[in-house]
């Protein structure tokens, strides 16, 4: 099956797991989601993730969060930068999502990265998504 946005696939799975109050979600596997799946980990939007490379590409699989009254720690994801309308941001125009609620993936020279992160780097990049 071939995509023309692999990410939006994988927010798309991301959020249709949620939706229904999965355990765990399988994404096909790339550089770039396995960063952003690092980052949601870290800002503690997800319990875990693994790289099962078992396959010609292998499968990113998302252990998803909830709270104690079973709802998800993600309320929202959002796709910003597409193939068809690249979104970009300077050093100093960062967006803020929900006052400092949300966070910001960016692709940046430095990698993959947080607005929070690129603010301390100094740096900007394509705006991936937004997630709160």
């Amino acid at each position: 099956m071939s995509l023309t946005d692999p990410i939006a696939d994988m927010l798309t799975r991301l959020r249709n797991a949620l939706q229904v109050k999965k355990k765990d979600v399988n994404i096909p596997s790339s550089r770039m989601k396995v960063e952003i799946a690092k980052i949601l980990k870290d800002e503690g939007y997800i319990k875990n993730f693994r790289v099962n490379e078992n396959s010609k590409q292998g499968i990113l699989n998302l252990t998803l969060k909830y709270t104690n009254e079973n709802e998800s720690v993600i309320t929202e994801i959002q796709r910003t930068s597409r193939p068809g309308c690249r979104i970009y941001c300077k050093k100093g125009s960062i967006p803020k999502i929900l006052g400092g609620m949300g966070i910001v993936i960016l692709s940046t020279p430095k990698g993959v990265a947080t607005g929070k992160n690129c603010e301390e780097l100094g740096v900007g990049g394509e705006v991936i998504c937004y997630i709160w």
